[in-house]
């Protein structure tokens, strides 16, 4: 499973909407970044209160990262 992959498992398991949920891949100089765009009214269920949740799901992907590629990633939550 790919880290994009994961990451959309992840987060479509917190929102109402699976459906809505949408996620790209970008490569940088030191790693990946995962731009992920939620519904505005799932936000806080991904998010999670002081980032607890949005951070798990980062240690989450980020572990699957140094098992595979070793790469950094940096998962960013976007709201539409």
């Amino acid at each position: 499973m790919s880290l994009l992959d994961l990451t959309l498992t992840i987060v479509k398991s917190l929102v109402e909407d699976a459906d809505s949920v949408t996620a790209k891949e970008f490569e940088e100089d030191n790693g990946v970044v995962i731009e992920v765009m939620v519904p505005e009214a799932s936000a806080g269920g991904v998010i999670g209160k002081d980032g607890k949740i949005v951070n798990s799901i980062r240690t989450v992907v980020q572990a699957s990262s140094y098992l595979k590629d070793n790469k950094k990633v940096k998962i960013n939550i976007n709201v539409f």
